[in-house]
């Protein structure tokens, strides 16, 4: 072997020797890493495990094993990235661990795919040893709590949700918002950094907190400041609500496993040292959350004291004469479920909010509500308040503000900025279209023209708004639902004229006013050709007799036929309008006519016809058939009519002719 041959075969050697010298280094330093991220993991500091997870996969993506703890420790962060991680092993190595299959059915779960969710935990249904019932019992309810949330998906509420901002929410967890009685002071309660001067809790957080803030607009918050005074110790703090005229404070504490406190507000504007409200209501035990009610008298809260099982349960406590706090009575079955009940608050009108992971919750803490029958002396049954308040995660801390317009919400839920944030709850309001309605050819008003107005709620009921425009003015105004697209039917003499759209945006008050002119050929364009239909869709008007609307025998014979034709024609919508006789005030009229037209819409419904499909609305006196000169024309004008409502990209023709038919004397 020549000199040169040889310096190379040394050299190879060397190389060889430094890359497994390398290689070793670096398996050594994976496994190390590995084994510090499923510390972390066993102990469900999964905040701290994520990052030693991540630099294992950063040089072995393939690490079946760090991939699939990395997505079990997301769950909480990233929801997204939780589902593209465990679906990654479900690909590499689908036997990586015996629960795979229920954690696919998590993910899935709180991502809105049920369906899929389902049917993961079906399968892993399927595996789970006899013996182990409570993991039965545990993916059964997890399989109802995803029917449950695909319901309610499928029924959304007509509610904007809109997050508090990164003034005050982080990539920790926000929750318990309180806001003062004049809206412009806000205590909050948050985990973030610089919570109990960034000591950090066993799962990776940091201790809780007391925060506050106010506002400086409509959405815009001054920079957060934790609260100053004796309130925040080493351990738990959290807000709960602010009383008697916002100059005291119920709080938590994680003092004696948790217990509820009182503060007040002293001289210089800083919360004083937190007292126990009370040993009736404070026990050994984990109290969570309460609420006081307005005069001061009443104590809702939360605690596991008298619980088999150690979960909260809802219990009230009344005030003595002599300022002392009463024996504590359970709210009962009704409310209490098997699981966590918590975060109580009683609204002005008497509505109990509550949050529960029992009932029929779309998945972990939903928001309830209740009332109370004073006759009957019980709950009524909790409502689920429904999508998109609730979500298939944790939605708790329900508090309204103080004039009731909108309430706030502590929630995980896609799209935050890291854990639990803080959220506003909206109802979607009304608003005023107005206007009049023109000629095209010269410019003159129009009197005598309907609009109406088709569109559907968030969970696709139709909706539909009517108008004629006035004879002095060619006027019109209609209060719609805001925040959707509308269909607007012009029709003049009972001919369709035009139908044109009309965007009209969200509003969140019931001031909101747009202004909309219309400009119309005034030509008969009806056009319609005799013969289409048939007939098929002849409904006749139903009568009634004076100030009633209780349902005749020979009305019933023509709603049985209603039901007949809309059960053979599942595609189409009717608007069901109530009529009267001129007698009596306007205002009464149109009360009238809107029990004529529940009449009709009631026995629909009691047939099998959905809801969804009908609509109804009350003209009152203001569209009569005839004039209201002699008691047979006043019969005539005691009615209800039906029509069908036109749907987006149907034939106006066939429209305006099914309309013709299902009307005809």
């Amino acid at each position: 072997m020549s000199q040169l041959a040889k310096m190379l075969s040394r050299f190879t050697m060397l190389l060889v020797i430094m890359l497994m010298l390398v290689t070793s280094v670096s398996a050594q330093s994976t496994r190390k890493q590995m084994r510090t991220a499923n510390k972390f993991f066993d102990k469900e500091n999964y905040r701290a495990a994520i990052p030693f997870y991540e630099q294992v996969l950063a040089s072995d993506p393939n690490n079946a094993k760090a991939l699939y703890r990395a997505g079990i420790s997301y769950l909480t962060f990233d929801k997204e990235k939780a589902a593209d991680y465990l679906y990654r092993v479900q690909k590499l190595k689908p036997n990586v661990d015996r629960d795979l299959e229920y954690w696919l059915g998590r993910v899935d779960h709180i991502n809105y795919r049920f369906d899929s969710a389902i049917d993961h935990y079906q399968k892993y249904q399927k595996e789970i040893p006899r013996r182990n019932e409570e993991r039965r019992e545990e993916v059964a309810m997890l399989i109802q709590h995803s029917k449950n949330a695909k319901k309610e998906v499928a029924n959304p509420k007509d509610v904007f949700v809109n997050n508090l901002g990164g003034t005050i929410n982080t990539a920790y967890s926000e929750h318990s918002p309180v806001i003062s009685s004049d809206f412009n002071y806000l205590l909050f309660t948050s985990r973030g950094e610089q919570a109990t001067g960034g000591k950090a809790a066993r799962d990776g957080e940091y201790y809780e907190d007391i925060f506050e803030t106010r506002r400086t607009g409509e959405d815009n918050w001054e920079p957060t400041r934790k609260v100053s005074g004796a309130l925040n110790g080493p351990g738990h703090e959290a807000s709960i609500q602010l009383f008697d005229n916002d100059t005291k404070m119920l709080l938590y504490s994680s003092v004696n496993n948790g217990d509820i406190m009182v503060s007040e507000r002293q001289a210089d504007g800083s919360w004083g040292a937190p007292k126990s409200i009370s040993d009736r209501v404070n026990t050994k035990d984990f109290e969570s959350d309460a609420y006081i009610s307005q005069d001061g008298n009443t104590l809702f809260f939360s605690t596991s004291h008298y619980s088999e099982n150690g979960d909260l349960d809802l219990y009230v406590v009344q005030r003595n004469k002599n300022g002392s706090w009463g024996t504590p009575k359970s709210l009962g079955t009704t409310i209490n479920s098997p699981f966590d009940d918590d975060s109580p608050y009683l609204a002005k009108d008497g509505t109990l909010y509550f949050a529960s992971r029992g009932h029929n919750t779309m998945g972990g803490y939903d928001i309830f509500s209740a009332k109370f029958d004073s006759v009957a002396r019980r709950w009524s049954r909790p409502v689920n308040l429904g999508s998109p308040i609730n979500t298939p995660d944790d939605d708790t801390y329900y508090r309204l503000a103080p004039d009731g317009s909108y309430a706030y919400l502590s929630s995980y839920r896609i799209g935050g900025y890291g854990e639990k944030d803080i959220y506003t709850i909206n109802y979607i309001r009304s608003s005023q279209v107005k206007g009049q309605v023109f000629s095209k050819v010269d410019s003159t008003m129009i009197p005598g023209v309907e609009l109406i107005f088709n569109s559907s709620q968030a969970d696709k009921r139709p909706i539909s708004y009517r108008d004629v425009t006035r004879p002095d003015s060619a006027t019109y105004a209609v209060q719609v639902l805001s925040g959707r697209d509308y269909q607007v039917q012009v029709s003049k003499d009972g001919k369709l004229i035009t139908t044109e759209q009309l965007e009209v945006p969200m509003s969140l008050n019931d001031t909101t006013t747009l202004v909309r002119n219309f400009y119309i050929d005034y030509v008969d364009t009806t056009g319609v050709t005799p013969g289409v239909v048939a007939g098929k869709f002849a409904m006749q008007n139903i009568y009634f007799d004076t100030d009633k609307y209780n349902l005749r025998p020979e009305s019933i014979t023509e709603l049985d036929n209603i039901v007949r034709i809309m059960k053979q024609n599942p595609n189409i919508n009717v608007s069901i309008e109530g009529h009267t006789d001129s007698r009596a005030s306007e205002q009464y009229n149109m009360t009238l006519g809107d029990n004529r037209a529940g009449a009709a819409y009631d026995y629909l419904v009691k047939q099998g016809i959905s809801p969804r499909r009908l609509v109804t609305v009350s003209y009152g006196e203001r569209r009569p058939a005839v004039p209201n000169t002699s008691a047979d024309n006043m019969q005539l004008n005691r009615r209800t009519m039906f029509k069908v409502i036109p749907r987006e990209g149907d034939d106006q023709q066939q429209n305006q002719q099914i309309n013709n038919q299902m009307n005809k004397k």
